[in-house]
Order: C-alpha cells, then sequence, then structure tokens
C-alpha cells in the first residue's frame, strides 16, 4: 500500500483529471486505491487480466485499458478528450511501460514511478519531457514514512488494501509463492509461519 501511495503522490494526484495507473500489479493496485483515498474521481487502470482488472475497479479505477503501447496511448487520449492524464503511475519499470506512461501524461502533467528499472533502458526521451513539461518523480517508497498515515486507515476498514492477497503460503511454501507470482497465477502473495 506504501508503494502504491508513495507513486500516486509523486505523481500528484488530486482530485484533478484522470489518474491512470499502468499495469495491475499490486503496486498499481494500491496506487489505485491510494488515487482514490486522495479524491481522485476518475482513475483510469491499464490491464489486460480481468481477474486484475476487476481488483482494480474494486479499488476505484473507472475505466479499464486492455491496449498496450501505442494502442494504450490512443484509448487514454480518447478517454481523456484527447489531453492524456494529468497525473499517471507508472509500476511496471520497463521501457515500453515508461514509454508508455509518457505518451499518455498531458503537457503539464505528472509520472509517479515505482516500478523497478529493469531491460534495455530507460525509455526515456527526456526532449519530449522538456518540451512537453512532463514531471517525473518517484523510486524507492519510504513506506514507513508513510505508516502513521495509512495505517489508521486500513485498521478503521476506510481503505483495504488485502484483495491484492490472492494466495497464503507457509514459510515451507515461501518458493512456491515466487514462483506462482512469477507464472502470474498469484498477484501477491501473504506468507504466514
Amino acid at each position: 500500500m506504501g508503494t502504491g501511495h508513495h507513486a500516486a503522490l509523486g505523481a500528484g494526484v488530486t482530485r484533478a483529471p484522470p489518474s491512470p495507473s499502468s499495469a495491475t500489479g499490486p503496486s498499481a493496485q494500491c496506487g489505485v486505491l491510494a488515487a482514490k483515498r486522495l479524491g481522485a474521481e476518475r482513475i483510469i487502470a491499464l490491464g489486460r487480466h480481468t481477474a486484475r482488472t476487476d481488483i482494480a475497479r474494486a479499488f476505484g479505477a473507472t475505466d479499464v485499458v486492455a491496449e498496450r503501447g501505442e494502442a494504450a496511448e490512443a484509448a487514454v487520449r480518447e478517454l481523456t478528450g484527447g489531453q492524456g492524464a494529468h497525473a499517471v503511475i507508472e509500476a511496471v519499470g520497463t521501457e515500453q511501460s515508461m514509454r508508455t506512461a509518457v505518451g499518455i501524461t498531458r503537457d503539464g502533467g505528472s509520472i509517479g514511478y515505482v516500478g523497478v528499472p529493469h531491460g534495455s533502458g530507460t525509455g526515456l526521451d527526456l526532449s519530449v519531457m522538456f518540451d512537453r513539461n512532463i514531471a517525473l518523480r518517484g523510486g524507492v517508497a519510504p513506506v514507513r514514512a508513510y505508516i502513521p498515515e495509512l495505517l489508521p486507515d486500513v485498521l478503521s476498514g476506510a481503505i483495504d488494501p488485502s484483495p491484492v492477497f490472492d494466495l497464503t503460503v507457509g514459510l515451507a511454501g515461501v518458493p512456491d509463492g515466487y514462483r506462482a507470482m512469477d507464472d502470474r497465477t498469484a498477484l501477491k502473495v501473504l506468507v504466514k509461519p
């Protein structure tokens, strides 16, 4: 939850125009929940796995875009009247996901990223970001710093990030849990001793 919250803050999520969250992994899911908590009225989730997009909708996503790459950019632009989104959460870390994040951000908008960079490059065209005045904020989430703010909302039931945990294992099942996440048969694994 703290990682998604960090991305939403980095993106500058407010009651402003749409806030897309790229992909529907656990950090992106919690980014959707955080965006809703911060007052976003329209949230666009990008993802193709129905079980995951169903969670995104339950967390507050108002729209789902299943396309990728340029098709995703076109779909988000269509949903936003051609402008793109004011605040975008990038939670994947691939070159393609960062390129898509830049492509769906409106001029003057912001990207909050928590996707650990991996792959061949960053996908950033700094001249495009400069020309379009796109801000980029993020990195490793200082989750402990957010606990005093988020924990009371979780404990009171105001927010419930638990649906991201769709598999529970004991300590001996940890390798199977990681395998399930890698195979995409589990979104996030809860380990109970």
